[in-house]
């Protein structure tokens, strides 16, 4: 006995010591301005701001950021003077492009061909506010500043067609037609000499991928050297998580992938926030909770991804390589996007891996079968409450041969307690003689004192799992159960699955054998009421699965009692 108060007391420190841990790590002072700008300067960024940040490609001749006169002469016909330089540049009317499919309502800028505002029709901000969307992209203020930022960039002195020129549309609203399977946005750039891209945005039904192809025709008299680039602006602010609050613990912020492992990047970080690497069939993202917009840059070129950190705003970026494009010649230049929730299946067809952007930690490897299951068995039930009921029967059911033995283990151990109490009233003052003596019991009875603790600890990695499963899986999402349950992926409005959780492990206590160990019984007596306190701020699909398990057990166990209770009758008589 006193190994197994070693082994709680053990962990309990190593609890505790995670728990500090992570309090370190979601509260900590975060890094002061000063620091994010200078880690701003050592990327290059420049002096202006991070949403004038043109990246230069890798063959191209370094060059400073644009600054509002670079801006304004992008486009000047040759031998024009240079406007004087501008004390405070004025912003021009933003000239908007609205698109609208089944499953994307989009806004468009002519200013750069940016992508400055996404809504998702199908997705509500609220189970209470069906008719707001979830909106992805926002330039309103900047506060709320999210932007995808799209363009070619040329060499030094050279217009490009970049997200700071200003592109030409024949029309100003595009809509998916009933019974069309594609929708074209196309917009056109030239530099006045001869130079010419047409960008298209390629919208597709049902789908929250979207293509971005570059035609580019030079009919100019020289070669020019072109590549492409993308990039998310985005706000940030520190994120404090909160324990009444699931949502705060899944990752927001810029993340890529380098073509082997999955990264998210602190923005915090100074080490992060200096991130700059070549990369080839990967991608980059803009990571929230159910909802991500990534990049997927051509496959099989490489492309150089970078993070710029600058006060409160991040750059992440992915530029390609430059291609030379002969006088008289045309090129072709193709880039994915995906702007909506994440839908795994969407997100593995439009990038290598990139439905790793559902981020279940550690336990992806448990988390991903996990979720397919579910998802097949809701094929079935068409409700994920009660496939979260049936999948934890199956789980159960896989490992009853474990939980049997278990059980058994703990029924003799039920059965013999009058004489191991007998026992420790025997040799109360003699702690040796105590502990060899309920060795000796255990040994005669067949019992493994240990056995009990073995389903808890195989259950362990699964109800981590369905945790992960039900935070980040979107088809989860606002997904209503039955009668007051009306959104499994947050906490039960009035805490009754957290009490009937409670009060069916207080059942299965009573039901099996008492530690022997006076502190293991009182801790045992009061897990009941700390799992209550603590599953009740969980996602009741959490608790749910937490509740039809014990349900079970309690059911396994007395049935085993019985048996074994019978077996001993028959061998007295």
């Amino acid at each position: 006995m006193p190994n197994i108060r070693i082994l709680l007391w053990g962990a309990l420190a190593l609890i505790l010591y995670y728990n500090y841990a992570a309090w370190m790590h979601d509260y900590g002072a975060p890094l002061p301005a000063a620091m994010t700008k200078a880690a701003a300067g050592a990327t290059g960024a420049g002096a202006g701001t991070l949403g004038d940040s043109v990246p230069q490609a890798a063959s191209a001749a370094p060059a400073p950021a644009p600054s509002a006169t670079t801006a304004a002469t992008e486009q000047a016909p040759p031998g024009s003077p240079a406007p004087a330089p501008a004390a405070e540049p004025q912003a021009a009317p933003a000239q908007l492009l609205h698109v609208k499919t089944d499953v994307l309502d989009v806004s468009i800028n002519l200013k750069g061909g940016e992508l400055d505002k996404a809504e998702l029709p199908e997705y509500p901000l609220r189970k209470d506010a069906p008719n707001i969307p979830v909106t992805l992209f926002d330039n309103a203020d900047e506060a709320s500043r999210y932007l995808l930022q799209t363009g070619l960039t040329g060499g030094s002195g050279q217009a490009a067609p970049t997200h700071l020129a200003t592109w030409v549309s024949a029309q100003k609203s595009f809509v998916l037609e009933n019974g069309a399977q594609e929708l074209r946005v196309p917009m056109t750039w030239t530099d006045g000499q001869g130079l010419t891209v047409t960008k298209t945005f390629v919208f597709k039904r049902g789908w929250y991928s979207i293509d971005l192809i570059y035609d580019v025709k030079n009919n100019s008299a020289t070669a020019r050297n072109l590549a492409s680039y993308s990039q998310f602006l985005r706000h940030w602010e520190h994120a404090s998580r909160s324990y009444f609050d699931v949502e705060t613990y899944s990752f927001k912020g810029p993340s890529i992938y380098d073509g082997t492992k999955h990264v998210d990047l602190k923005v915090e970080s100074e080490e992060d926030s200096k991130f700059s690497q070549t990369i080839t069939n990967g991608w980059l993202a803009s990571m929230q909770h159910h909802f991500v917009a990534a990049i997927v840059p051509t496959a099989g070129e490489p492309f150089k991804y970078q993070l710029q950190v600058r006060d409160h705003e991040y750059l992440l970026s992915a530029t390609g390589p430059a291609i030379d494009i002969p006088a008289g010649a045309n090129a072709q230049l193709h880039e994915k996007l995906f702007v909506g929730p994440k839908l795994q299946a969407q997100l593995a067809a439009t990038g290598p891996r990139l439905d790793l952007t559902a981020d279940y930690g550690k336990l992806t490897v448990l988390a991903k079968p996990l979720f397919w299951v579910l998802k097949s068995v809701d094929g079935i039930t068409g409700n994920w409450g009660w496939s979260i009921i049936i999948v934890t029967a199956l789980i159960k059911l896989v490992f009853f041969p474990l939980s049997q033995a278990s059980g058994r283990s703990m029924a003799r151990m039920r059965a013999v307690a009058p004489r191991l109490k007998q026992i420790q009233e025997t040799y109360k003052d003699d702690r040796e003689k105590l502990g060899r003596a309920m060795m000796e019991l255990y040994k005669r009875e067949k019992i493994n004192p240990l056995a009990g603790c073995l389903p808890m600890v195989v259950q362990i990695p699964f109800f981590i799992s369905f945790y992960w499963v039900l935070l980040e899986t979107v088809e989860m999402r606002q997904a209503p159960f039955m009668l007051w349950i009306n959104d499994l992926s947050s906490r039960d409005p009035y805490f009754v699955l957290p009490f009937l959780m409670g009060a069916a492990m207080f059942a299965q206590f009573k039901l099996n054998p008492a530690p022997p160990d006076p502190m293991q019984a009182k801790i045992m007596q009061f897990m009941p009421l700390v799992m209550t306190v603590m599953m009740a701020w969980f996602p009741s699909g959490l608790t749910l699965y937490w509740l039809t398990n014990t349900v079970l057990s309690i059911a396994q166990q007395w049935r085993i009692n019985k048996v074994v209770e019978a077996e001993a009758a028959k061998q007295r008589s």
